[in-house]
């Protein structure tokens, strides 16, 4: 698994609120998490507004989303690479082979420290019928194994995918193959718009690398304290994991 953080948990900024995305930053940066900033935040704030948000040393998902002809989307990961220095950038797996690998191209100018490319593949706001609407041949799980493959094959990092998902990509992809979930609900909060949903602990135990975590932190009446519970959570499961491994007798030689 690829969980360097604290707590393997991006918290979406979704907001255009320049202070309250700070004072949030700040307040779940010191609880160990890493940040997300998207289109609506970027878009009314560009990269000096990023700078200003994220605190130093704090692991940065920058979800743009690229979607173009290969020439732009190359460029367009460079700038942002150059910029921002995100640990992560996000491409859509349905630009083709060749926009993938010009995103990894660009990305691996940077070295050691370039942006790591997810492929987006289905979005968690989709279901099946959706993509029937689009003309996009189903079942859903298919199509989100053949654009991991797409994906890999030309080069990105990893993908973001629904947490149903996890555990058949992560068996087909292997373990170095990044998964980040987005969709992700605590077990008190609604669904609202996503479709394919699961808890912090059970996407953490099915193999994902890190999980995408926005309103229900955000829109909660304590943001602080949703946070908090929420790492508590994935400690308290992580230490139970560890204690009963522990508590396993030793396979005879």
């Amino acid at each position: 698994m690829n969980r360097p953080n604290p707590v393997p948990v991006f918290c979406a900024l979704d907001t255009t609120d320049l202070a309250a995305a700070a004072a949030l930053a700040r307040t779940v940066a010191a609880l160990g998490f890493g940040l997300k900033l998207g289109k609506e935040f970027f878009a009314a704030h560009g990269p000096e507004g990023v700078r200003r948000v994220v605190p130093d040393g704090t692991p940065l998902f920058l979800d743009l989303k690229f979607h173009d002809i290969p020439n732009t989307v190359a460029g367009a990961v460079r700038a942002a690479a150059a910029a921002l220095r995100p640990r992560y950038l996000t491409v859509h797996a349905l630009g083709g082979a060749g926009m993938l690998a010009a995103a990894a191209a660009s990305a691996a100018e940077f070295g050691a420290s370039r942006p790591r490319i997810l492929a987006v593949t289905v979005l968690t706001s989709l279901d099946e019928a959706d993509l029937d609407a689009l003309g996009i041949a189903g079942p859903l799980p298919a199509v989100v194994e053949r654009l991991s493959r797409l994906a890999a094959g030309a080069g990105a990092d990893g993908v973001i995918c629904a947490a149903p998902e996890i555990t058949a990509l992560r068996a087909r992809m292997g373990p170095k193959f990044e998964l980040v979930v987005p969709g992700i609900r605590p077990p008190t909060s609604a669904a609202d718009d996503q479709k394919r949903v699961m808890t912090p602990v059970e996407a953490l135990a099915l193999g994902a690398d890190w999980l995408v975590i926005g309103r229900p932190i955000t829109a909660a009446p304590d943001p602080a304290a949703a946070a908090a519970a929420i790492a508590a959570a994935i400690a308290g499961a992580a230490a139970g994991a560890a204690g009963t491994a522990a508590a396993r007798p030793e396979r005879a030689r």
